[in-house]
């Protein structure tokens, strides 16, 4: 299930924590994040890329017909993965991006978390769950220490996802809640 946990930065305090999905749409939306539940593709577990955007294809070229994304792929890390904690590692850093992140959850979790205006928001995202992190914002990203997660990535800039490091230790000191 969904949840949003939303921190104090500086004192760390519990602010609001929830799992309505309309709930967590309108906090996220207050920092400009754009979070809505779609249905999800029935679909055998562990589908190939293509057959994943290719049941999505309807609901992607009318989001990016919307947003003006040129590309959109599948990522898929699993516990297996011989990449895993390399890439938990990459995506754990706090870190922005000069477009928006946008991220569908066909399988699994993940949480997004992000420093916005001296508040950490934990997003919890789960199958169904798209979230659309706006340009500029400092977030990660953690799939937990065993990760099942199968996503679509949608991008502007069909060079695919290019990470600006911060160097501050914020996803640290704020470790997911839920992952």
């Amino acid at each position: 299930m969904s949840r949003l946990v939303v921190h104090d930065a500086t004192t760390d305090a519990v602010l609001q924590d929830t799992q309505d999905a309309a709930e967590i749409a309108k906090t996220l939306a207050g920092i400009g994040v754009r979070f809505e539940r779609w249905e999800v593709a029935d679909l055998p577990d562990g589908a190939d890329a293509e057959t994943v955007l290719a049941a999505y294809k309807p609901r992607l070229d009318a989001f990016m017909g919307e947003t003006g994304a040129g590309t959109a792929d599948v990522i898929r890390l699993t516990a297996d993965h011989p990449q895993a904690d390399a890439l938990r590692t990459k995506f754990l850093a706090e870190h922005l991006h000069t477009e928006d992140e946008v991220r569908f959850f066909h399988e699994g979790a993940g949480n997004f978390i992000l420093n916005v205006g001296g508040k950490v928001y934990d997003a919890h995202c789960t199958r169904g769950d798209l979230i659309s992190v706006p340009a500029n914002t400092h977030h990660w990203f953690d799939a937990g220490a065993k990760p099942h997660v199968t996503a679509l990535r949608i991008f502007t800039d069909t060079t695919g996802w290019t990470p600006h490091y911060t160097g501050t230790d914020m996803s640290e000191r704020f470790p997911a809640t839920t992952a």
